[in-house]
């Protein structure tokens, strides 16, 4: 009779037996599993090291200067203001110095408009009419005009010019649609207008001033010669819906210049003037700029003191140790945990070096608190921009700098962080391959004794068997007392 599990025929509890033997055995794979446990746990805490080191590390760059830069071009801000907004707005930004401006507008960038002639306009009119009767190619060219009445000069740019095919006995609205279609970028666009004398094409160009002016030719019909030297069907003539492009002019402290566009930069250092409207003749406006010198240096080390206090506070943590509860960190005694940290404590100390007032953080009001976080005070640092602007910034890119190479250093490729974390990770690796020999000799050591007790209860199930027999024929011999 087939044993259909161990301890089945013997009655003895060999399966309990058999669980409490491998529960022996697999004590060394479950202290491997514990070691990997710990290892893993100890490449997740250097994860969250480095992770809190990126921040600071991002707070440190917005201190530091780049290549050719400048502490007032980097800190300093600047602000500008016009006293009449109706005349111009204005954007102050790095390279404005600050100072009260005179500003008066002469004259506004527009852009040039052409008109068809309308009935009234007979000559003209009809010579529209056989143009495009006749059909063609109609150049549309923009460029450049400069001179004066009399000895105007134009100098077409090819880049922009248009070719666009006119079929014969167009109309209008076709002629409208071939150029819409054909200028796509809005460089030219043309529409109808109809009054009471008819209807009429308008062309307008897209952008504003003297650089910006269009010259026609191909069809009879639609020609303009923006020199006046050739006779021109198309009109810029206000009295006709026509207008004629010109530049922007203005004067800053009494010293002239001029714009194609209503958007004016470069005419004063660092300051974008937005003109919307021509002041009175001998009424100028004020242009205001003033420089803040505290805003940016104040964000730049509030920020890096939030970084450095977070980083501190995760590193702190993860090397911990409570005497009292025996609970520890994940990198509790951990070499490369104590050198970032000795590292960045360190690098506080930064000195700016030379006759600069502000040698080191402390002056600017950055205190080292008892509990190793830092505290800015703002009064103290505004008070050491004020009496040196420049060695404050100078000494904040400095800072800067140091904090941000000591974190790239730390968490590179060839950096302490990683090399703990690839040395941890090897020995997760070998922890593995061991866990495998040991998997693989438990399973034999398990069918082993699998046999060996099936064995044991095959041999104690047929004593049995025969102690059950031999006890029924001692009971059934003559003078027994088996009853």
């Amino acid at each position: 009779m087939a044993i259909s599990s161990l301890g089945a025929g013997s009655g003895i509890d060999l399966n309990g037996i058999l669980t409490s033997l491998m529960s022996a055995e697999r004590q060394p794979l479950l202290a491997l599993k514990s070691k990997e446990a710990s290892f893993q746990a100890k490449i997740s805490a250097l994860g969250n090291l480095r992770s809190s080191l990126s921040s600071l590390q991002t707070a440190s760059q917005s201190m530091s200067l780049t290549t050719g830069q400048t502490a007032n071009s980097k800190f300093a801000s600047f602000r500008a203001s016009v006293a009449d907004t109706s005349i111009a707005t204005t954007l102050a930004s790095a390279g404005a110095v600050a100072g009260s401006y005179s500003l008066e507008v002469s004259s506004l960038a527009v852009n040039q408009r052409l008109t068809t002639p309308d009935s009234t306009d007979t000559t003209n009119s009809a010579t529209l009419a056989a143009g495009l009767l006749a059909g063609g190619t109609l150049k549309i060219e923009l460029g450049t005009l400069t001179g004066s009445t009399g000895s105007y000069a134009y100098a077409a740019d090819s880049a922009r010019e248009l070719n666009i095919t006119v079929a014969a006995n167009s109309t209008l609205e076709q002629v409208r649609d071939a150029i819409n279609t054909a200028a796509s970028d809005s460089r030219v666009s043309a529409t109808i207008i109809t009054g009471t004398n008819g209807k009429q094409l308008v062309l307008s160009t897209g952008e504003t001033g003297l650089s910006n002016v269009m010259q026609l030719s191909g069809i009879d019909g639609l020609n303009f010669d923006p020199t006046g030297t050739l006779p021109s069907v198309l009109s810029q003539d206000p009295a006709k819906g026509g207008q004629e492009a010109s530049n922007a002019a203005f004067s800053i402290n009494g010293i002239a210049g001029t714009s194609s566009s209503n958007s004016v930069t470069g005419a004063l250092d660092g300051v974008t003037l937005e003109l919307l409207k021509k002041t009175a003749a001998g009424t100028p406006t004020t242009l205001t700029v003033t420089k803040d010198s505290t805003t940016q240096l104040n964000a730049a080390l509030t920020s890096f003191v939030k970084a450095y206090n977070e980083s501190a506070g995760v590193m702190k943590n993860l090397g911990y140790y409570d005497p009292a509860t025996k609970q520890a960190g994940a990198l509790q005694g951990n070499s490369t945990l104590r050198g970032v940290q000795n590292e960045m404590r360190s690098l506080l100390q930064t000195r700016a070096g030379g006759t600069a007032a502000s040698q080191t953080l402390s002056d600017l009001g950055v205190e080292i608190q008892r509990d190793g976080t830092l505290k800015l005070d703002s009064v103290k640092l505004n008070k050491a921009i004020e009496a040196d602007f420049v060695g404050v910034g100078d000494l904040v890119s400095k800072v800067g700098s140091a904090f941000n190479t000591s974190i790239t250093n730390a968490t590179s490729s060839s950096g302490s962080i990683s090399s703990a974390t690839e040395s941890t990770n090897r020995l997760i690796s070998d922890i593995n391959k061991r866990s495998t020999v040991l998997q693989s000799r438990l399973v034999d050591v398990e069918n082993r004794y699998r046999k060996q007790f099936s064995s044991l209860d095959s041999i104690v199930t047929g004593l049995k068997n025969t102690s059950t027999y031999l006890t029924g024929q001692l009971a059934n011999l003559p003078g027994s007392y088996a009853k």
